[in-house]
Order: C-alpha cells, then sequence, then structure tokens
C-alpha cells in the first residue's frame, strides 16, 4: 500500500464530498441529460454511511483524496434481484496505475463481508473484465444498458 494512503469512508469527511462529486460528474454524468454538478453532490449525501450502505470508501494521501468507490443497493435496474453493486471505482488521473483501485476495492469487499454480502455485482465497461477479474469477480453477462455495453460481474464473498 501506497504508504501515505489511508482508506477512510467518505462519511467522516464529508468537506471532500464535492470533489468525488465532481469526479463522478466529469467521468460518468456528462452521460445523462438530466445530471449537474449539483445533482451529483446531491445525490452523494445518501453514500454518508457511518457503516451500511449504501457509502463511499475513498483513499486519502496526504488530505487529499486520492480514489473513491461505491458499496450500493440495485445498481441497474434490470436486475431487481441483484441487491448489492461495487460501483463508482474512480482513481484521480495523477494516481494512477499505483494499485489504488485494487487497495480500496479489497477493503469494500472486507467491508461488504463484515455486513454479512455473500454476493457483490458491478458492471464494467471493460469487457475483458479486467482489474476485477484478477480481484476474483467472474462474468455472468454482456448487455447493452442506457445505450453502453457493459460486461455485468459477479463475486462470491467466502466466508
Amino acid at each position: 500500500m501506497h504508504h501515505h494512503m489511508k482508506l477512510e469512508l467518505l462519511a467522516d469527511h464529508p468537506n471532500l464530498l464535492p470533489i468525488i462529486a465532481k469526479w463522478y460528474f466529469e467521468e460518468w454524468g456528462c452521460l445523462s441529460k438530466d445530471k449537474t454538478l449539483d445533482t451529483e453532490i446531491e445525490n452523494l449525501q445518501a453514500y454518508l454511511n457511518p457503516g451500511e450502505i449504501p457509502l463511499i470508501l475513498i483513499a486519502i494521501g496526504n488530505g487529499q483524496p486520492l480514489g473513491a468507490a461505491q458499496l450500493k443497493y440495485h445498481e441497474m435496474s434490470i436486475y431487481p434481484d441483484k441487491v448489492h453493486w461495487l460501483g463508482g471505482v474512480y482513481v484521480s488521473q495523477e494516481h494512477r496505475g499505483k494499485g489504488i483501485a485494487s487497495q480500496i476495492i479489497l477493503e469494500l469487499i472486507a467491508i461488504a463481508k463484515k455486513l454479512k454480502i455473500k454476493t457483490l455485482y458491478l458492471q464494467t465497461e471493460n469487457l475483458s473484465g479486467g482489474l476485477y477479474r484478477q480481484l476474483g469477480w467472474l462474468p455472468i453477462e454482456q448487455v447493452n444498458y442506457h445505450g453502453i455495453e457493459v460486461l455485468v460481474m459477479e463475486l462470491i464473498i467466502k466466508d
């Protein structure tokens, strides 16, 4: 792990929420016509939970957020039966390629396990599964969701 890096809940650093919202808006928000940076900030208020879903885990180095990811409910409306999702995995441009995303995801899996979650789903535009496949996720199916080809994957969390 990056030696100056800590993994903490966004709930403990609500002052960083606008930065995370800006990342998310610039990366994904522009895909939807009705989203603004303000609605993104508003949506993320729901993630300021200390220990239950939805929550956001952030990597912090020298007081700055380096990356973030979410544990959430029902990310894809086409799968009402798939409850728990990993989403919003993002590492800021200048900190990519240092294994930060992996650290955040592994910690989120540990949190999911504490919350007694058995299966965690995700969707990725990387149709090879990329990093997620390395971390144990298996592909379920490829679908076109909101006009984008995505791979839906699942991780069975071992006791």
